[in-house]
């Protein structure tokens, strides 16, 4: 690849563009690059260890605890199962036996109810998703991905499309390219991006209007040496009606450390008003009223808002409901950008948007649709 040049641009070093990276080079097409504006792999797939810290998902580790996504279906979801089984992942089920708590008022103790299993079974896996970004990293030539690296800027060019690419220092780079995979959100495309000539209007606004996933959330995990809560017939699952978390769940490491993990019921704009360490206080004395005093000394814990974090949330998504949505055209039927620019992202799946199978399936299924684009350029006449 000349420095510069590629055929296919990557915007987004998630999932999704992962994926795409990957697949692009199992069919021999290695005149890639990736652009992650983070200066870590990954996107919303964020991973802590025990202490609370985040990790290098490049490091091999399998005491890990997830901030973004946790769970998926196989029964549900094929393609990321095919995928999971491709890189050699290890799977296990949720902790389920024991009581679920019901907390309702801070003046009653907790309810005990029997817990129920999700249906279709959910599965995690052994690292955390995470291990899918080490997986598919350890796959690829490092000097295809490029982090740190934030794309500001696409030019339609007669031929190609021109991106300018900004790296930490504010330096630019100006990349040529033939065709651009867009990982990132539709929302986030539309609001961190230049195009020239601009989107169609009515795709433009159909990107805007698609809330991303998991953007108003924030979640919070406490690490410890042992599921201490199993001891007393709980499951470590919990609802609340007085929070600050709604929802907890045991996401306990098998062979490694126990840990509860749950996600904030409080508004992304009061959370923004709000220091992080009492929001962490919250938490913990929740855990507290909930499984007891040795609840209240974790050995690690951390807080991911994901509201805060302007690589994944826009202004819009500050009083976003937080639902999964259907999902928007990933190409422009018309014009400029028709057979240049296809969305890869999960809001773009058409299955699942929003979820990790749906980071697959949109890569999978936006990139048969550029290869489809190039296919066709090469059979007709010169722009």
């Amino acid at each position: 690849m000349t420095p510069g040049h590629a055929r296919i641009a990557i915007v987004g070093g998630g999932l999704a563009g992962l994926v795409a990276a990957w697949r692009l080079v199992q069919q021999g097409v290695r005149d890639i690059v990736l652009f992650e504006a983070r200066t870590t792999l990954g996107g919303r797939i964020l991973s802590v260890d025990a202490t609370g810290l985040g990790v290098d998902l490049a490091t091999l580790a399998l005491d890990r605890f997830d901030l973004g996504p946790s769970w998926f279906w196989p029964a549900a979801q094929p393609q990321l199962d095919r995928l999971i089984s491709e890189l050699g992942l290890q799977r296990f089920g949720p902790f389920e036996d024991g009581d679920l708590l019901v907390e309702r008022s801070m003046q009653t103790p907790p309810l005990r109810a029997q817990a129920y299993g999700s249906e279709p079974p959910s599965m995690r896996l052994a690292g955390g998703t995470g291990a899918l970004v080490t997986s598919l990293q350890a796959r690829l030539d490092p000097v295809l991905l490029r982090t740190g690296q934030t794309v500001r800027r696409l030019r339609r060019e007669a031929q190609r499309v021109e991106l300018t690419v900004a790296d930490a220092a504010g330096k630019a780079t100006v990349w040529h390219v033939e065709h651009v995979l867009l990982a990132l959100p539709p929302r986030l495309a539309v609001s961190s991006l230049q195009f020239e000539p601009a989107l169609p209007p009515e795709l433009s606004r159909r990107w805007q209007a698609t809330p991303t996933w998991m953007a108003p959330h924030a979640k919070y995990v406490a690490v410890y040496d042992t599921p201490f809560w199993r001891e007393q017939g709980l499951s470590g699952s919990a609802r609340s009606s007085v929070g600050p978390m709604g929802e907890i769940h045991d996401v306990s490491m098998p062979g490694g450390h126990a840990a509860l993990f749950g996600f904030l019921g409080v508004p992304a704009r009061l959370r923004r008003q709000t220091p992080d360490e009492v929001l962490r206080t919250h938490c913990r004395a929740q855990l507290v009223r909930l499984f007891g005093l040795r609840a209240r000394a974790p050995v690690g814990e951390a807080l991911k808002d994901w509201a805060s974090d302007p690589l994944t949330a826009t202004a819009d998504d500050q009083d976003a409901a937080g639902h999964h949505a259907a999902a928007p055209p990933r190409s422009a039927d018309a014009g400029a950008w028709q057979g240049r620019l296809v969305g890869i992202g999960s809001e773009w799946s058409q299955q699942f948007p929003g979820y990790l199978a749906g980071a697959v399936d949109g890569a999978e299924s936006g990139l048969r649709e550029a290869l489809s684009d190039i296919a066709r350029r090469t059979q007709e006449p010169a722009e």
